[in-house]
């Protein structure tokens, strides 16, 4: 169980239009209007200004320490670089390794949202209790569907992704699983399974 269910508290429903402006916390997605009077990039509530957007869209996985602090601005990205990981995510963590996690991240990026027209987008990648690293990796990298990745990464929809592509957010995943992640070893360990209770 988690921490606010323990205390009673349900938690709060967070999609990815969602802001909370007075904790600095935003939706950068632009609305029809503001693509329309040229306003994207900002916050699509508060009109904040925070991204540095062609910094951003360099796609430069050395300057991944500012993409992080910006991506973390907003709400969304900011609920999956703080929510609790489920144990079950952390189980497949210590199996795989760092090197097994970057396998399977890549995979799945090719996967799930390489194609120049993904099935069911903006579906594809689960939002909670998912037992799987990889969903709040890309959750909390704009690499969970293809219209946030158009946005953050300035990669359009319509096409497949390129391998550069692939492998930078490849790239941004392990730094996600490396900062939120307790210590893994590089080729995973045996890990006994987690049962349900009975």
């Amino acid at each position: 169980m988690s921490k606010l269910t323990d205390l009673g508290l349900k938690p709060l429903k967070i999609t990815c239009t969602s802001t909370d402006c007075g904790h600095n916390l935003h939706c950068f997605k632009a609305t029809r209007d503001m693509k329309s009077a040229n306003k994207q990039g900002q916050c699509r509530d508060c009109g904040a200004k925070l991204v540095d957007w062609p910094r951003v869209h360099e796609k430069d996985a050395r300057d991944a320490s500012y993409t992080f602090t910006v991506l973390k601005c907003e709400l969304i990205r900011h609920k999956f670089w703080h929510v609790e990981i489920d144990p079950k995510a952390i189980n497949y963590a210590k199996r795989k390794g760092y090197s097994g996690l970057e396998a399977a991240a890549r995979h799945r990026i090719r996967k799930s949202v390489g194609p120049a027209k993904p099935p069911r987008d903006g579906q594809q990648t689960p939002m909670e209790g998912s037992g799987n690293p990889i969903y709040y990796a890309q959750h909390a990298t704009a690499s969970c569907c293809r219209k946030c990745m158009e946005y953050w990464h300035a990669i359009p929809q319509g096409r497949a992704l390129t391998e550069d592509e692939i492998m930078y957010l490849t790239e941004l995943a392990v730094f996600y699983f490396r900062e939120r992640l307790p210590p893994l070893t590089q080729d995973g360990e045996s890990v006994p399974p987690i049962r349900k209770p009975k």
